[in-house]
């Protein structure tokens, strides 16, 4: 649904409201929901599966990475210009971390060497049991270099093996369905805003915040309105 649409879903019931302004109110809040409701986020198991998948930005492919569990929770998601074992281990260094250690979003001049490696030592989620990706060979160097580092421990799996991984290509659909109707983003920044925006309501709606069961519409809306502090 684009931003046209919304506006015409407006006018439609007696309220007008311009698609830019809706543009920059998502560009503003979606960012700011996703740090609100972090904090909120029930657990999940220990079984990650890994997967990218692609994003149009001024007709360049980049790649939104992201993890969910093996029951399907939305683990974490990170955007990046490049798609090798350099995104791979800062994908995992935030999936580790958590929201506030590493940048969300990883612009092509921000590399991850050794030195931002070894910086984060301190794992602040569950250690995973087991991983599983795909064929791409980036995943074993970057889990390999994070073992190194001594981020992630020795003992933890790393599987590729594709069948694992419909799970996540099958959450991926939902961010294809959001973004395909639109007129394509025309930057890193505003895309990576408007994206927050998204894995963060497919989260809610899964039911992963606390105290808000999957499917409760109500729930979802009285929980953002405590958060941001306004009426439900």
């Amino acid at each position: 649904m684009s931003y046209r649409d919304l506006e015409e879903m407006m006018v439609e019931r007696s309220l007008s409201v311009d698609h830019t302004t809706i543009y920059r109110w998502v560009q503003h809040y979606a960012p700011e929901l996703e740090k609100r409701c972090r904090p909120h986020l029930k657990t999940y198991n220990n079984s990650w599966r890994v997967d990218e998948t692609y994003i149009k930005i001024k007709k360049v492919w980049v790649y939104l990475y992201r993890a969910v569990d093996s029951d399907g929770n939305t683990l974490e998601f990170l955007l990046s210009p490049t798609r090798d074992a350099e995104a791979a281990t800062h994908f995992f260094l935030k999936a580790l971390h958590g929201a506030c250690s590493v940048p969300h979003a990883r612009l092509l001049e921000e590399p991850v060497s050794q030195s931002t490696v070894s910086a984060h030592l301190t794992i602040t989620t569950p250690t995973p049991r087991v991983i599983n990706v795909d064929k791409n060979a980036a995943y074993p160097k970057a889990i390999a270099d994070l073992k190194a580092a001594g981020i992630l421990p020795e003992h933890v799996e790393l599987r590729q093996v594709k069948y694992l991984n419909n799970i996540i290509e099958q959450d991926h659909r939902f961010i294809k369905r959001l973004t395909k109707p639109g007129m394509g983003f025309f930057s890193f920044e505003t895309a990576w805003r408007t994206l927050q925006g998204f894995e963060m309501m497919n989260m809610l709606r899964k039911g992963q915040i606390q105290g808000v069961a999957k499917g409760d519409v109500r729930g979802q809306v009285e929980l953002v309105a405590k958060l941001f502090g306004v009426a439900a």
